[in-house]
């Protein structure tokens, strides 16, 4: 269209947009796919010749509105939807005996406690007990309980150093069945949404944690669980399905799932045009921080790579969220368009990222890189982005098809 070529793909790959004087030789228009431009265009409305800061805002301009798609899905969710927040403010502290440091006064906190204040603060939702103690103001905190003594905690200065704390207190949730997907072991089972579970494997249960750890430790094997309905007790057998997940030593191993959820109480509350937008400007943040957060932890092997998932994985989520309801549905599509700009934005050839390094050389240097460079890097970034592809492929093959 006009001096701009589109090209669009039968595949989600090598479509691209091309402007006149992107790349102005032979081997890298092969490079690209591109066909030789049938008329000449004027010099001075080639890609080329624009200034740096203008070629690099038109680079950015697909990460842009990646971003913008994200924060405007959010938004419209926010003022659509309103805020939903879990209502328990009951404290679950995981694994006592093990705290330490800042954390350590929370071993004292007798399970399923009703939290009534942070500090100075009254807190009527779980939401609120995370807002409270991570923008609380630093120093002693007193967290006052319902029926149990008070506990202070020392909350540091700087708020990532308060992970502690938010890691040892988790809601603390009835074991109450809130959906079940059809087909999976326990629609077979028997079991309905608003079951009670009493026992699982003949020991007593008493928060969904103690349910999830028992369907977990019997992957494959019968599982006899006791239940309460209405007014009546029901026996029920099932087996848990077999899956694969990593642990904490980046292995895979065993783990059973039934196709629950639990029950979990929610406080709907309408949110103001002022703060859907800090709100949803928030929330794309947080995302883009969050990806860029588990990138670092794949490039120092903090997290495995047998965790990249490929359109598979996406495929199987997408239907996951899609069953959800349409806001899980468009908050997944949000993310994974913040995941997209992200991708975009590594300093790899032949991506937006490698684009702006390109950008960026030729900045500090005072001349592009010859073309001849450019294109034996862009072969260079094609290899890498085609292996991870095939990397991620490999990684749902494994997974769906061979449940390795």
């Amino acid at each position: 269209i006009g001096e701009t070529e589109y090209v669009l793909s039968a595949v989600p790959l090598g479509g691209y947009v091309k402007m006149a004087g992107m790349e102005d030789d032979e081997a890298a228009e092969a490079l690209e796919g591109a066909a030789p431009p049938e008329e000449e265009v004027d010099p001075e409305r080639t890609f080329d010749v624009k200034p740096l800061w203008a070629r690099a805002w038109v680079i950015s301009a697909g990460v842009i509105m990646n971003m913008i798609f994200a924060f405007l899905v959010f938004l419209g969710l926010l003022l659509g939807y309103g805020e939903t927040q879990d209502a328990t403010t009951r404290v679950l502290v995981t694994r006592p005996d093990s705290l330490s440091g800042i954390a350590a006064p929370l071993a004292r906190v007798p399970s399923g406690a009703r939290l009534e204040a942070v500090g100075d603060r009254a807190v009527k939702s779980w939401d609120e007990i995370q807002e409270a103690l991570v923008l609380g103001p630093a120093g002693p905190t007193q967290l006052r309980f319902a029926g149990a003594p008070p506990v202070t905690v020392d909350l540091p200065a700087k708020r990532e150093e308060r992970a502690p704390i938010l890691r040892a207190l988790q809601p603390f949730h009835e074991p109450v069945i809130g959906t079940v997907a059809a087909g999976r072991p326990a629609a077979k089972a028997g079991i309905q949404p608003g079951d009670r579970i009493l026992t699982a494997a003949g020991k007593p249960v008493r928060t969904w944690e103690d349910f999830e750890a028992d369907i977990r430790s019997h992957a494959g094997q019968p599982l006899p669980v006791e239940l309460q309905r209405g007014g009546q007790r029901v026996a029920v057998r099932l087996v848990p399905e077999t899956e694969k997940e990593l642990n904490a030593e980046m292995k895979r191993v065993p783990v059973g799932k039934i196709g629950v959820a639990q029950h979990v109480e929610l406080i709907h509350r309408s949110i103001g045009p002022a703060e859907a937008v800090k709100r949803a400007a928030q929330q794309t943040w947080d995302g883009a921080a969050a990806i860029v957060d588990v990138l670092g932890r794949l490039v120092t092997g903090k997290e495995s790579m047998r965790s990249l998932g490929g359109p598979l994985a996406i495929g199987q989520i997408s239907g996951e969220t899609a069953r959800l309801g349409l806001g899980a549905f468009l908050s997944f599509m949000a993310l994974f368009s913040i995941n997209l700009a992200i991708f975009n934005l590594l300093p790899i050839p032949i991506l937006d990222g490698g684009h702006l390094l390109f950008i960026a050389i030729e900045g500090i240097r005072g001349r592009p890189l010859s073309v001849e460079q450019r294109v034996r890097l862009s072969h260079v970034g094609m290899i890498f982005v085609v292996g991870l592809m095939v990397w991620a492929f490999t990684n749902d093959l494994l997974r769906f098809v061979f449940n390795i």
